[in-house]
């Protein structure tokens, strides 16, 4: 574990306070928003988080990710949480995110919680929020002020994951364009790159690197061959079973600069992993990052608050879903 001086404590807190400051000024959620109406929430939130990563520290990642592929599509809705109807298929039974996006039942969890103390008060939008710091907290990330006063979708659609989510194989000009169009930096598209530090993946996001890439079938000859010959031990060729995942990193619970460190080493799983070593400007930024662990850190944390702002509803718009899982009727 590392530990910082006091003085290098301090100074962090006021970069992330400063840079938190700038990042809510024109925005309409703000730190604090429960103060009056629900003082508990971020308590029974963490409560809940806490209880779910001590049984299966893998909720980590995942809750962190539910926040992204939340804020990436239709802005911090909550339009994951929303279940399938009849007549439209949800977000989260799309292909991104079904079968390995979980923890719902953690958000479920500390809602019905609070419905009993604050009814009608909390988003399940704010509740994904607050779960995600507190999961990389857990991890041994940086934690955060996180602005809330988000308001529920009424609206999900699987349809609308393609354009929106970065595929596992987008290279770093498709990977650049979209995280651009949704108002971050490259810089921050790389910071953001490093929540992979976290998790695990199913083999199909990655086989054809094994196997086939570009249409060769052959293996990416970019891939370190002992990582490689690794990786076809645990994913054999023409698998499809979905229980078999692999690590993401060489440290999949802790939220640390190791995803930096393994590209640098030829070792990133996804395409859109090693591809940032294509790049000047990229590959410099992740070695910076493997250099400077905390400022990544920082610059993760910070990444993380401006993200949380994407497209949010507020005030009246939306809803305060009493059900995470369903709209109200």
């Amino acid at each position: 574990m590392i530990k910082m001086r006091p003085s290098k404590l301090s100074l962090v807190s006021v970069i992330l306070f400063v840079l938190l400051f700038s990042q809510c000024v024109l925005s309409q959620l703000r730190v604090g928003f429960y103060k009056d109406t629900c003082r508990v929430v971020e308590f029974i939130v963490k409560e809940e988080v806490v209880k779910a990563i001590i049984k299966d520290r893998g909720l980590a990642a995942a809750l962190m990710r539910m926040h992204f592929h939340d804020c990436f599509v239709r802005g911090c809705d909550a339009s994951i949480l929303l279940n399938s109807t009849p007549s439209s298929t949800a977000e989260k039974d799309s292909f991104a995110n079904n079968p390995s996006l979980r923890g719902y039942e953690v958000v479920d969890n500390a809602k019905a919680r609070l419905e009993v103390v604050c009814k009608g008060v909390v988003s399940c939008a704010d509740i994904i929020a607050f779960a995600a710091r507190d999961s990389i907290e857990m991890a041994g990330g940086l934690g955060y002020d996180v602005p809330a006063g988000r308001r529920d979708g009424r609206t999900s659609l699987a349809s609308e994951i393609i354009g929106n989510l970065p595929p596992p194989t987008f290279n770093v000009d498709q990977l650049t364009q979209m995280f651009a169009n949704k108002g971050f930096t490259q810089e921050e598209m790389v910071t953001l790159s490093g929540g992979h530090t976290l998790g695990r993946s199913h083999c199909s996001s990655f086989s054809d690197r094994l196997y086939n890439f570009s249409g060769t079938l052959k293996q990416d000859a970019s891939l370190d061959p002992t990582y490689a010959a690794k990786l076809k031990q645990q994913c054999p060729q023409g698998s499809t079973d979905p229980n078999v995942v692999v690590p993401m990193t060489s440290t999949p619970s802790i939220a640390d600069a190791g995803y930096y460190i393994d590209i640098l080493a030829n070792r990133g799983l996804f395409t859109s992993d090693h591809t940032l070593l294509t790049s000047p400007a990229t590959a410099n930024q992740v070695a910076e990052n493997a250099k400077n662990p905390i400022q990544w850190k920082v610059k993760f944390a910070t990444a993380m608050v401006k993200m949380g702002q994407l497209d949010v509803l507020t005030g009246s718009e939306g809803e305060i879903r009493a059900n995470c899982r369903v709209i109200n009727s």
